[in-house]
């Protein structure tokens, strides 16, 4: 069995679920995470990859920790990510999270640091590191890391 525990920081919506049993992903589990990390700007709501679950799931697993994620952003739409780019030089202009490949994340009860190195050490996509606006980037593109603000 695989879980997933998100608190939406921007809806207030809280929703914890086993997205995967018996050998297979829970269709209603995945369409309710799906419409979980809308676009809250926009309200878009997009297929997020499974395997950016598995990524949470075994970043918990990797702290030892069942704690909720604080989304900080989960979907966003080409709208959404252009007046990003616009306010930021540090969003990319074919963001993962365009195509529900990316979240961007804390753990209230982990040091922001830990939380990173954890990511890290999984080797299973790109990690952002952003200490002062306190989250992880994490998505299941290309293995890479890097820094920002």
């Amino acid at each position: 069995m695989r879980s997933v525990a998100l608190d939406n920081l921007h809806t207030g919506e809280s929703m914890e679920a086993v997205y995967w049993a018996d050998g297979d992903y829970i269709p209603d589990v995945l369409d309710a995470v799906n419409v979980h990390l809308r676009d809250f700007r926009t309200g878009d709501v997009h297929a997020i990859d499974p395997r950016l679950l598995d990524l949470l799931d075994a970043v918990n697993a990797r702290l030892e920790t069942k704690a909720r994620f604080q989304v900080i952003s989960g979907y966003r739409s080409a709208a959404t990510n252009a007046m990003l780019r616009e306010r930021s030089e540090e969003v990319a202009k074919k963001s993962f999270h365009m195509s529900g490949m990316a979240i961007d994340v804390r753990l209230p009860e982990v040091e922001l640091s830990r939380l990173h190195n954890a990511a890290l050490s999984l080797d299973l996509g790109g990690v952002g590191y952003y200490p002062e606006s306190n989250f992880v980037h994490m998505d299941v593109g290309p293995q890479r890391c890097w820094q920002g603000a």
